[in-house]
């Protein structure tokens, strides 16, 4: 179950015009963020992320299943998106104990600020320069005035250190 701010949040990105993976992100922060208190852990990061995900469909984010992936993987996000879309049943006591102790017996090195900057990089080298260009510019889009202004600022600050 969620927790309410990252429900708020999530619906607050979505009022912005966000797109429904930025929805899910918060989603995510907030997994990580459970494996970071000791809540429990994941075998690696994009288990976490797989669980941010499921999560962020089960509340109703609308994000579609990955193009690529088993079929295993889209059929479990499908189940997802149906659950996010119906009134919510409740899971019995049972299996709910089950899937957290078993994320319980898990490491929390999934985490941490290395393993996230691995599977980040992993992820955006499997993408074009055009592909990360194009989402870049529309990040921009829904910044707003106040964000694009702060983005610059950072650029210009970034550029003078890595100059002088």
């Amino acid at each position: 179950m969620p927790d309410k701010e990252t429900t708020r949040r999530a619906r607050q990105d979505r009022r912005e015009g966000k797109s429904p993976g930025t929805q899910a992100g918060e989603f995510v922060r907030e997994e990580i963020e459970h494996i970071r208190e000791g809540r429990h852990g994941a075998r690696s990061t994009r288990q976490a992320i797989a669980i941010g995900l499921s999560k962020a469909r089960r509340a109703g984010v609308d994000l579609p299943p990955p193009r690529k992936g088993s079929a295993e993987v889209r059929h479990k996000a499908e189940q997802d998106l149906q659950a996010g879309r119906k009134p919510a049943r409740k899971v019995s006591r049972t299996r709910a104990r089950a899937t957290t102790e078993a994320l319980e017996k898990e490491g929390t090195a999934a985490a941490s600020r290395t393993a996230l900057a691995r599977q980040g990089k992993a992820a955006a080298r499997k993408r074009s320069a055009a592909d990360r260009s194009a989402a870049a510019r529309k990040a921009a889009r829904t910044k707003g005035a106040k964000g694009r202004s702060e983005a610059a600022r950072k650029a210009a600050r970034t550029r003078a250190r890595r100059s002088g």
